[in-house]
């Protein structure tokens, strides 16, 4: 077993970043392409919900629904703390969970 850090980020299809630009490309941009990170998992959620308590949720009524996005990613410890500042700057604040976690090498 070797210890990596798994990241967590939490934010909604079609939020952007300070700069106007699609959050969730920005994301899976710097992390695939500017530090090629070991893993990484994009996930759509059917429901949820924030802080201010606003019900996001799939609905076939509804075309436009902005619907909750986890992606979670990991890699040597070193290398999640060398991201986490520009993840900072990129993501809410609050929106992101990080842990270390055992994967098995065998």
């Amino acid at each position: 077993m070797s210890t990596v850090k798994l990241v967590r980020i939490y934010f909604k299809e079609g939020e952007q970043t300070k700069d106007h630009h699609n959050l969730m490309k920005e994301l899976l941009h710097f992390l695939h392409d500017e530090h090629k990170v070991r893993g990484a998992s994009l996930f759509r959620a059917v429901a949820g919900f924030g802080a201010h308590g606003v019900a996001h949720a799939d609905d076939l009524l509804r075309l436009n629904v902005h619907l909750p996005l986890i992606l979670e990613v990991f890699d040597d410890p070193d290398v999640i703390d060398r991201v986490m500042p520009r993840l900072r700057e990129l993501v809410p604040a609050k929106h992101i969970i990080c842990w270390k976690a055992e994967i098995a090498d065998d």
